[in-house]
């Protein structure tokens, strides 16, 4: 396996940075007053719960977790696990 291949690189911390960005980005948005902003983005408040920004950020949030649940799964597969007779 190459050195490469095994090392973490800026691509694999930039999959990681997107779901707490996009989370981030969806806490904020859901703040009320936020001023000029909020007025141009409200034109079609009624019109679906599904409709605005902060539905948008959280979806975003759940579509880019696939790079933590493999770092999880990775991390879970490589810690040392005591099977059931040693732990007895």
């Amino acid at each position: 396996m190459s050195e490469a291949a095994s090392a973490p690189g800026a691509t694999d911390w930039i999959g990681l940075a997107a779901t707490p960005t996009f989370a981030i980005m969806a806490l904020l948005t859901a703040v009320p007053g936020g001023g000029q902003a909020e007025m141009l983005c409200s034109t079609a408040h009624a019109a679906s719960p599904l409709s605005g920004m902060v539905p948008m950020y959280l979806l975003m949030s759940a579509f880019h977790t696939a790079p933590w649940l493999k770092l999880i799964s990775n991390l879970a597969h490589s810690s040392p696990r005591l099977s059931r007779a040693e732990q007895k």
